[in-house]
């Protein structure tokens, strides 16, 4: 939350785009004088305070897909132009309480069968929070996070940070969310997917630090380059 009052430290990477989950509505974000302002900005959510926001700081527009399904919410299928290619970004916020049944993963599951025809295995990126991990597959739920996985990996689309570290789902090294800020109650539910034709010209999948990130957030940064 408080997009406004952090955004130069995210800034500090130089990012291309920023995902921000979370996000006050465009008409909030007042910033401080001295940080540099986005080239376009699409925001969608029902609380003016807690949105989710999504920000250029490039060449690159955003277009939100005709196919947008209202009833999910914070799960954003955009078209993005302009840059050094035109790829579709799907922005993930996974929370819908009015759905209880599918309120977490549950809302990614349906993304994926809604935009079945939009998921190619080039050009395509799925990133933000996705409330979800491997390690609560047992639990009483309509669908699990590795039924999410395998669905993309039949597509051809990979977790950018597993596939750069080479890590195992549910057993990750690395935390995108510290649970009330407790260092003791670590997560990792913030992913990027993207397609075959992006993780070949993947170059580096960062995950802020515990110790640099916590004053600022609960979660961390997933800060992702590709070789475009």
């Amino acid at each position: 939350m408080a997009y406004r009052k952090k955004a130069g430290f995210i800034l500090a990477h130089k990012p291309d785009i920023v995902i921000v989950p979370e996000c006050e509505c465009p008409e909030k974000l007042k910033f401080n004088t001295d940080t540099p302002l986005p080239n376009d900005i699409f925001w969608k959510g029902s609380n003016q305070h807690k949105g989710l926001g999504v920000f250029s700081y490039s060449n690159y527009k955003f277009k939100l897909l005709d196919n947008y399904n209202p009833d999910l919410k914070t799960i954003l299928p955009i078209g993005v132009t302009g840059g050094k290619f035109d790829f579709t970004l799907f922005a993930i916020w996974a929370n819908n309480p009015q759905d209880k049944n599918y309120q977490y993963v549950g809302q990614v599951w349906k993304a994926i069968h809604h935009y079945d025809s939009v998921l190619k295995n080039e050009r395509t990126i799925l990133m933000g929070d996705f409330n979800s991990n491997t390690i609560w597959d047992k639990l009483k739920r309509k669908v699990s996070h590795s039924t999410i996985v395998e669905c993309l990996e039949r597509k051809g689309i990979y977790s950018t940070y597993h596939k750069h570290h080479k890590q195992t789902q549910g057993k990750e090294e690395h935390s995108t969310l510290f649970m009330y800020r407790h260092q003791n109650k670590p997560y990792h539910i913030d992913y990027c997917f993207a397609s075959i034709d992006l993780i070949n010209k993947l170059k580096n999948v960062e995950i802020g630090s515990y110790e640099e990130w916590t004053t600022y957030s609960d979660h961390k940064p997933v800060i992702v380059t590709f070789d475009v």
